[in-house]
Parts: structure tokens; sequence; C-alpha cells
């Protein structure tokens, strides 16, 4: 079992910016991959970014390149998303999602197969 946390979260200005955190319970977590997905209210969950388990290879939806940044730590356990001129179409619950298979598609969420609860984003106008 993988136990992923999510932090980070909270309200803020368009324009604005927020880090988000998603802590791993194992340290086996340098063999993963990881990502993150947000899901708005009445939408589905979609994908953010991905990266590799080196961190060497990352990966962004249309929606948030350029602005967000993903990146980990893999002698904390972490990893990270930047996020930078937030809109207030990026309100959304953040989950971060591990593949421990080494089968995921980075913009698949059914290939991932364990997730954090969830951190509230929420950007006012």
């Amino acid at each position: 079992q993988v136990q992923l946390v999510e932090s980070g979260g909270g309200l803020v200005q368009a324009g604005g910016s927020l880090r988000l955190s998603c802590v791993a319970s194992k340290r086996t977590f340098i063999t993963y991959g990881m990502a993150w997905f947000r899901q708005a209210p009445g939408k589905e969950r979609e994908f953010v970014a991905a990266i590799s388990r080196s961190g060497g290879s990352t990966y962004y939806a249309d929606s948030v390149k350029g602005r967000f940044t993903i990146a980990r730590d893999n002698a904390k356990n972490t990893m990270s998303l930047q996020m930078n001129s937030l809109k207030p179409e990026d309100t959304a619950v953040y989950y971060c999602a591990a593949d421990t298979l080494g089968s995921a598609i980075a913009g698949d969420m059914k290939t991932y197969n364990y997730w954090g609860q969830g951190t509230q984003v929420t950007v006012s106008s």
C-alpha cells in the first residue's frame, strides 16, 4: 500500500501563485511515475501534469503549459506542483497520483493505481 498526502491548496486571487506538495509513504517512491490531476465541480477529472521516475521527463496539459511546473525530490519522497498566473478556471480539487507498476501513460488517469485524497484550490476573480 502506498499513501499519498497532498497539501498546499487554498484560496488565491487570479494572477497569484500556489505550490502543492505530495508526500509518498514509501521509499520506493523513486520507482513511481507521478502525476497531478484535477477535478472541478460538475466536471470529469482531468490531467494536469506528469513526471517520470527520474524527473527527467515532464508532461503538461495545454491549459497549464507555461504556468505550472511539476517537480520531484526522490530523496524526500515528494512531488510538487508550482502554479503561477492562476486563473479562476484552475479552481478544482487537485489530486496526486502514482503509478507503481511502471505502466502509466502520462495523461491517462486509468493507468495510475494510487491516489491522494485531494487538496482544494480556489482562484477568485
